[in-house]
């Protein structure tokens, strides 16, 4: 399948979150069920920023992390079947926050996806910030219109 480059719009068309909890501006490149590569331009008008803290204005954490997901994500709902979809997080391990991100940089995300099957995905992504790693995170998403498929009946 084609490597596809997605804008914001392009973004909302095949996943589910929406403003103000989109991660996510800019897909440079999206290899269907293998990686996904982007970006989060940050600006003094993100919302987080005004209370993400008075006086020391960063990115939270876990944002960073939902932003990882949201652009590994892309990576499946972007499979024949798949789009619009909604994913979940179910897991996270290794989570590594490294610095500060603040207004005005510029978050790189580069994702991939070590296994998917059955609409359980196993995945890998990274934050930068001009060219340093300021985050990183292992996780697992689930696909569940994918996954109750195999639901066992009784």
């Amino acid at each position: 399948m084609d490597a596809l480059r997605l804008d914001r719009d392009g973004i909302i068309e095949y996943q589910a979150n929406r403003f103000p909890y989109l991660m996510i501006d800019f897909a440079d490149e999206v290899i269907p069920g293998i990686s996904a590569r982007g970006y989060r331009q940050l600006t003094d008008e993100d919302w987080f920023f005004k209370c993400h803290f008075p006086g020391d204005p960063n990115m939270p954490g876990l944002l960073q992390i939902e932003a990882l997901v949201q652009m590994s994500a892309l990576a499946i709902v972007t499979l024949p079947g798949n789009k619009g979809t909604v994913c979940y997080l179910t897991s996270a391990d290794a989570l590594k926050l490294k610095r500060k991100i603040l207004p005005g940089d510029r978050l790189d995300i580069e994702t991939r996806v070590i296994s998917f099957k059955r609409g359980i995905a196993k995945c890998e992504g990274r934050g930068l910030v001009q060219g340093t790693l300021a985050c990183e995170a292992s996780f697992t998403i689930v696909v569940p219109h994918i996954l109750d498929a195999f639901k066992v009946a009784r």
